[in-house]
């Protein structure tokens, strides 16, 4: 729904670049010889060559255009060159024009507040570099005026038969009587004819730019003289670019509302909605966008430029159009797969380069029900809380499904998997990462208290070891796949009274029985209980120490795999007693274990391998010929914040052991007798 905001002043400058053919710029910079001739970047699929996703515009003079396939443009034009987009995950890697657009921002940000829009626009707030240029080197103190800047469209200068266009702009632009406004304008041309100029000379692009005092404006001219060219809006030409725009091209407009204005009021060009009230327009469409409809028919903008240079969102989608539509749910379970590999990919490079993190994951579905008198109901959105991981995130994303489903199909308390297909299909999958935040500057996770020396300086190992999940499953998350999580490491404290299993890769069965055994549960309660609720978890990571173990027990996996039935249960019957007498291990041993002023000789002798496999006191058994590293810790380095990523029952023991003992009040506890005289006996 559009936000109707006051225009804070009419005298801001606004620019929003956009760069021309922007996929087809990117792929003719890795082969040069594709410049000049009619390219096309498709989509490729198996029917008819693929969807065209950009058009050079040498192609379309031929009449190429993006809504035709690939056989369809050859022959339209038999020399047209077709560039597939990379696939990965099954699907378009856009990741290539992503990265390339982080390059034309780098550039762009230098100058104003930047606002990355997508791929390939970007919106800038020119107006304090504007004001100090018009205060230092106003344009009709300048000399010579840059030749870019005066090839610029300005709408509504009105330029005679035999006079020179470039004369009549450099006279526009170099009025001393004009007004303050108009001034800005002509410095933000001759800012970003420069800003122009720059990303040709380091990134090989062209871009085009629109140049006006708000947003609306400066997207509506970004795109009337292209490419390679920018126009520019100067407040009195406004009524006459709006006058015969159709209502249809205007942001926000292009849908339902759209429609409804064309049907309600009649109105089939912006400047038509002039001839009605505000009152009127609030009555029809409510109060907030009443008042927006009325702004925008007289140019009214006052949305601001945010000071964004990252995206907002995250996110992978697939649609499967016609016949390709799913229709079973194992095949909507692959493609979710694919589509959380990916966005799983993006979220951890975020991560690692800009140190961000993503809160909310959300789940947009496309579907159709051909046999239902309900077929016009929409797929449900779900969105549930984020958790990093590969596994983690395609679990939650199926649970999303799932939830979504019985409610768009009709049947609730069902699992998924035993609704037959009756006449519905999936016609698009969308899994999207929102509410990205910085990390909190000077707090840290509480993993880095249990990581030994690293063995790899790979940033991707780095990132998948120092994210702590702590949010719960969405209300869906009761239907859980029984194998997504059966391979997550465990974490092992030092002086635990718990060791690793034997087998490098427990099953599933043994790895709840573990759990429960952690939970001071029977190991022989049934989990089918648990399937019912929302099951929380705190995965935790294993220390470079943990990991050369397993690295080393992988060789001695077929021997072990060849233990009989009797001795697993044999040695789960004495794991299981041992529990039993000595009690669930605290978190608080592991940090008793260790010296706060670093590791002494006697931790050491604790972590000295013995010949059977354990030490005395139960801890993990290492290779011989290898001993683990001691770990250290401060309390003053221990960030109270990284504490809530525990569980609640070991926050609550922590913080207790954390806190400064008091000295205990010494009371005299006599008796108030004593305040009172003795009675005498008479």
């Amino acid at each position: 729904m559009p936000v109707a905001r006051p225009e804070s002043s009419d005298s801001r400058v606004i620019a929003h670049i956009d760069l021309d053919c922007f996929y087809v710029q990117v792929e003719q910079r890795k082969q040069p010889q594709l410049r000049g001739l009619p390219t096309a970047v498709v989509q490729y699929n198996e029917w008819k060559g693929g969807a065209l996703i950009a058009v050079s515009y040498e192609a379309r003079k031929f009449g190429v255009n993006r809504s035709m396939r690939g056989e369809e443009a050859k022959e339209v034009c038999p020399q047209i060159q077709l560039v597939q987009v990379p696939v990965a995950h099954c699907k378009a890697d856009l990741s290539t024009y992503r990265n390339a657009g982080s390059e034309v921002v780098s550039i762009l940000s230098h100058k104003g507040r930047c606002e990355r829009a997508s791929i390939d626009e970007v919106y800038l707030d020119l107006t304090h570099v504007a004001e100090t240029m018009l205060l230092e080197t106003p344009p009709e103190s300048l000399e010579e005026i840059d030749e870019e800047a005066l090839k610029s469209h300005i709408l509504g200068l009105s330029i005679e038969e035999g006079t020179d266009a470039i004369e009549n702009v450099r006279e526009w632009m170099c009025r001393s009587n004009a007004e303050h406004k108009d001034k800005l304008l002509a410095c933000g041309i001759l800012i970003v004819a420069e800003l122009r100029r720059q990303v040709l000379k380091e990134t090989e692009f062209t871009c085009s730019a629109g140049i006006a005092h708000n947003k609306m404006l400066a997207k509506l001219a970004s795109g009337m003289n292209k490419p390679a060219q920018q126009t520019v809006v100067p407040f009195s030409s406004v009524k006459g670019l709006l006058g015969s725009l159709p209502i249809r091209k205007m942001k926000q407009l292009g849908g339902k509302l759209g429609v409804a204005l064309q049907v309600d009021l009649g109105v089939n060009n912006v400047g038509d909605l002039l001839q009605f009230p505000e009152a009127k327009l609030q009555e029809h469409y409510g109060v907030n966008t009443g008042t927006w409809l009325w702004n925008i028919a007289r140019g009214i903008d006052g949305e601001e430029v945010e000071g964004r240079l990252l995206p907002k969102s995250h996110g992978s989608g697939k649609s499967f159009p016609g016949p390709r539509a799913l229709k079973t749910i194992s095949s909507v379970q692959y493609w979710l797969n694919q589509l959380c590999e990916e966005l799983n990919e993006r979220l951890c490079s975020d991560l690692d380069q800009n140190k961000r993190i993503a809160h909310t994951l959300t789940l947009h579905v496309g579907a159709y029900k051909s046999s239902d008198t309900d077929s016009q109901k929409k797929f449900p959105s779900k969105s549930c809380p984020l958790r990093y991981g590969t596994a983690k995130i395609q679990e939650d994303a199926f649970n999303l499904f799932q939830a979504g489903f019985r409610e768009y199909i009709g049947f609730y308390g069902v699992k998924t998997q035993g609704i037959q297909h009756n006449g519905w299909g999936i016609t698009a999958l969308s899994i999207s990462a929102s509410k990205i935040v910085p990390l909190p500057s000077g707090t840290c996770s509480i993993m880095k208290y249990f990581h030994g020396p690293s063995t790899s300086n790979s940033s991707k190992q780095l990132v998948d070891n120092s994210i702590l999940e702590v949010s719960p499953l969405s209300s869906s998350g009761g239907e859980r796949c029984s194998e997504v999580n059966s391979c997550e490491p465990k974490i092992e404290f030092l002086g635990e009274e718990e060791r690793w299993n034997k087998d490098p890769l427990p099953v599933l069965g043994q790895e709840e029985e573990e759990r429960s055994i952690l939970k001071g549960q029977d190991p022989s309660f049934s989990s089918s209980t648990a399937q019912d609720g929302v099951i929380q978890e705190t995965s935790l990571v294993i220390p470079t120490g943990g990991a050369r173990f397993l690295e080393q027990n992988q060789s001695t996996q077929p021997r072990e795999l060849a233990r009989n039935d009797s001795q697993v249960k044999s040695e789960h019957k004495e794991h299981k007693r041992k529990m039993k007498d000595k009690g669930t291990p605290s978190i608080l041993k592991f940090f008793k274990s260790c010296n706060p002023s670093g590791p002494s000789e006697s931790q050491e002798q604790v972590q000295t391998l013995q010949e059977n496999g354990t030490n005395s006191s139960g801890s993990t058994s290492y290779p011989s010929g290898q001993r683990r590293e001691a770990w250290s810790y401060r309390i003053d380095e221990i960030d109270p914040a990284v504490i809530d990523e525990l569980p609640p029952e070991i926050q609550d023991e922590l913080r207790a052991w954390m806190q400064p003992h008091k000295q205990p009040n010494v009371v005299n506890r006599g008796s108030i007798a004593r305040y009172f005289s003795p009675i005498r006996k008479t």
